[in-house]
C-alpha cells in the first residue's frame, strides 16, 4: 500500500479542474485527465470525482443542450465546489441528500469515471 502526501489546496485544485473535463459537452481527452490526476490516491480522487466535481457539474451532462463545451471555469468551479461543502457541513438535510445523490451519480456517471481510470498509467 502506498502512503500518500495529505492534498494541498493546490493539489485540490488541480484534480478537480481535471476531472471537471469529464463534463464538458465535447470530446472528452480521457488520457489528458488522467495525467493529472496520475501520482494521487485513486481512491481519493474517485471520492473527489463523484462527491465533488460531479455534484458541481452533473448538470451540463444531463442537459439537452449543455452551455459548457470548452471547460467551466476555474474560479467557478472551485467557488461551487466549497459552497456544496460548506452546505454540507451546515445542514444535516443536505448532507445526507446529497449522500443518496452520490449514489446515484456513482450509478449514473460510473462509465466517466472508469475511462478516466482506465487511462491512468500505471
Amino acid at each position: 500500500m502506498t502512503n500518500y502526501p495529505p492534498l494541498s489546496p493546490e493539489d485540490k485544485t488541480k484534480i478537480r479542474c481535471a476531472l471537471a473535463d469529464a463534463f464538458v459537452d465535447t470530446a472528452v481527452d480521457y488520457a489528458y485527465i488522467a495525467r493529472q490526476i496520475q501520482g494521487y490516491d485513486i481512491a481519493l480522487v474517485e471520492e473527489i470525482f463523484f462527491s465533488q466535481v460531479t455534484a458541481a457539474c452533473h448538470w451540463n451532462a444531463q442537459t439537452p443542450i449543455p452551455p459548457i463545451w470548452t471547460g467551466f471555469d476555474d474560479e467557478w468551479l472551485e467557488a461551487e465546489i466549497e459552497e456544496i461543502l460548506r452546505a454540507r457541513r451546515e445542514s444535516w438535510l443536505k448532507r445526507n441528500v446529497d449522500k443518496l445523490l452520490v449514489i446515484w451519480w456513482r450509478f449514473r456517471f460510473k462509465d466517466f469515471w472508469l475511462e478516466i481510470k482506465n487511462s491512468v498509467p500505471e
